[in-house]
């Protein structure tokens, strides 16, 4: 089965770091994806964000002490930015600016914007794709997502 994209409908294109925001100015039988907008994020690895070591805390009344794990810089960023741009979709659904969303982003992002999609998104929701294609040419999006078996 392929995916047939609706004329107009919205394509966000994410990941942690980069999202792109392509309409299908075609119809469901011949797609055209045009960019719409792209949004991006400078995200460093962790260890170039957190500069001190880990707290440490003590367990009682002896004098052991535990390590407190480091916080997860990227990681923190990369959800962040997720729920920014579950933000935008949520506002234009608000003013219905689509009827029909495709969401293209890895498992962990489709998850995290999931959990910040108000239920106008949900409902506009066509179909989820579970990749990484941030970095592929809008033409090449394109004809993945055409050839995607559901």
């Amino acid at each position: 089965m392929t995916l047939k994209i609706p004329h107009n409908a919205w394509i966000l294109v994410g990941d942690g770091k980069k999202a792109l925001f392509l309409r299908n100015d075609g119809d469901a039988e011949f797609p055209n994806l045009v960019t719409m907008d792209v949004m991006a994020q400078e995200n460093p690895p962790t260890h170039e964000q957190g500069v001190e070591r880990p707290g440490r805390f003590s367990d009682g009344p002896s004098a052991h002490r535990s390590a407190v794990e480091q916080t997860d810089w990227h990681q923190l960023a990369e959800d962040r930015f997720a729920h920014e741009l579950a933000d935008r979709l949520n506002q234009a659904a608000q003013v219905k600016e689509f009827e029909h969303l495709i969401v293209v982003a890895p498992p962990r992002v489709l998850g995290e914007l999931r959990q910040s999609f108000h239920k106008d998104v949900q409902s506009r929701i066509v179909a989820e794709v579970d990749k990484t294609l941030t970095n592929h040419p809008v033409h090449k999006i394109e004809k993945l997502l055409v050839e995607k078996s559901g």
